[in-house]
């Protein structure tokens, strides 16, 4: 049998100045992706890829080291001013938006919040018959 040699893909680093930052914040985990103005992803990260287990995810503290690790990989392609979207009704919603903001050399932008709401709710069950 011949040995497969793995070769690395190299990261190409992208030099992106303004981006799009969106959290979604629901009761189990946390995600926050970047993306570049038209809607590219450029990095995400997650509060259960960070090693948080369970009830741990779904923590602010959770939420905060996965805005720190994201905007970390973000700087790298030359992320400097960002707008952010936040979805879900999480416990890491507040916290995720105020770390994004405290981190140095990230300048925000504006800030929206995109969670669907129901206009007139789902068509309600039918009628019991007994």
């Amino acid at each position: 049998m011949a040995k497969r040699t793995m070769t690395k893909k190299k990261v190409v680093k992208k030099n992106i100045a303004r981006g799009i930052v969106y959290i979604s914040a629901t009761f189990n985990n946390t995600n926050i992706t970047v993306t570049d103005e038209v809607g590219n992803v450029i990095c995400w990260a997650t509060a259960g890829g960070l090693g948080f287990k369970g009830s741990k995810k779904s923590t602010p503290y959770a939420a905060q080291q996965a805005v720190e690790s994201a905007m970390a990989k973000a700087k790298e392609h030359g992320i400097k001013e960002v707008g952010i979207k936040v979805q879900g009704p999480g416990s890491g919603r507040e916290t995720a938006v105020k770390s994004v903001g405290a981190i140095e050399g990230i300048k925000v932008l504006w800030f929206k919040d995109i969670t669907p709401l129901p206009h007139n709710g789902c068509r309600p069950p039918k009628r019991r018959r007994v």
